[in-house]
């Protein structure tokens, strides 16, 4: 019997060998279990996008397997529709305009499945020094309206429900690059808009902050839900768990971005060098403030709705817009995805 005795520096070698090859595998194993998802926004990245981006950074849709990538669009009609075509799976958009979108498809259904805006950023902003301070105040002036604008959707909701006299405003159609522009060199005296937009970008147009009036709607008779995270009823249904771990990390995201706007806005800017810090943290702060930590979520916790007040928002909707055929919420939004009640506690 012969026996051979190899030298202890090949049996190390051949195990640190060994261990390498086994990392290399496990990683290519978790590499391969990363489900890539597409992320439509509802416009472009600004203060308001942190959450999802802050997810990323941090490391949160990794941990649950997820590869997230983010994208702009033109607005939260862009992003339904291509959520329809399965050009993406999931988004970021208006409800309201989910819900006539749903009433005009009904064979390509989308579902809301994470309230982000408890309130929707809809409002009405003015120029004191232009006699605007209140509601009524706009019968004999002008409004700038863009006509595919989701405030402007909302107008007559708005006029019926703090008793404007409608023929007594004049309605400029305006488009979005010439609103604030416009506003702040007097050629119209209010403009639809949202109140972390317009308002911060007639501010940095030099228009001083205590000569505009905000009237966000929703403090002034709108019952109305914001912008949610939407996919398409077939994605979800065929990856259940794909939707349910997005949410997951999205919530980690958002709960730190509202626990802390100032470092979470760095996610924002690393993505775009022309942003300027100071500007997209106010649009951060105050769709934190005015639209995300409501009371409503304070008591109740991020993502989810109130079934009759949902219900309530689209009776209002019915008031500026005939349906084919009314929607039920609880076909519009889907909450069996949400996390855990504990995972959405507000902070």
């Amino acid at each position: 019997m012969c026996f051979v005795v190899y030298p202890a520096r090949m049996f190390r070698s051949a195990f640190v060998y060994a261990v390498v090859l086994f990392a290399l595998v496990m990683l290519g194993g978790n590499a391969q279990a990363q489900t890539p998802l597409k992320f439509l926004l509802d416009w472009k990245i600004e203060g308001p996008a942190a959450p999802v981006l802050v997810a990323i950074d941090k490391g949160y849709f990794k941990a649950e397997n997820l590869n997230v990538s983010v994208e702009p669009s033109e607005g939260s009609l862009e992003t339904i529709k291509k959520i329809a075509t399965g050009e993406y799976n999931i988004g970021f958009g208006d409800i309201n305009t989910l819900i006539k979108f749903r009433d005009q498809n009904p064979q390509t259904p989308i579902n809301a499945v994470f309230m982000v805006y408890n309130k929707p950023a809809y409002s009405i902003i003015g120029r004191k020094s232009r006699g605007i301070t209140k509601p009524k105040d706009l019968e004999g002036k002008k409004l700038g309206a863009p006509a595919n604008d989701n405030t402007f959707s909302q107008w007559k909701i708005f006029a019926t429900a703090n008793g404007i006299d409608e023929s007594k405003v004049v309605i400029e159609n305006i488009g979005f690059p010439v609103r604030e522009p416009m506003l702040a060199a007097g050629q119209i005296d209010a403009a639809t808009g949202s109140s972390f937009n317009t308002f911060v970008n007639l501010k940095d147009r030099g228009v001083p902050a205590s000569d505009i009036t905000v009237m966000l709607m929703s403090d002034y008779g709108l019952d109305l839900y914001g912008s949610a995270i939407l996919v398409s009823k077939k994605f979800a249904e065929e990856n259940p768990e794909t939707v349910k771990a997005f949410l997951r990390a999205f919530t980690k995201g958002l709960r730190d971005t509202v626990a802390n706007s100032s470092r979470s806005i760095d996610s924002v800017l690393k993505r775009d060098e022309t942003l300027r810090k100071e500007i997209e943290l106010e649009r951060l702060k105050i769709v934190v403030r005015d639209s995300i930590l409501t009371p409503e979520v304070k008591a109740g916790g991020y993502g989810g709705v109130d079934p009759e007040r949902l219900a309530r928002s689209v009776e209002q909707i019915g008031l500026a817009y005939e349906f084919k055929d009314k929607q039920k919420a609880a076909d519009v939004f889907d909450a069996s995805f949400l996390p855990i009640p504990a995972q959405r506690k507000a902070n």
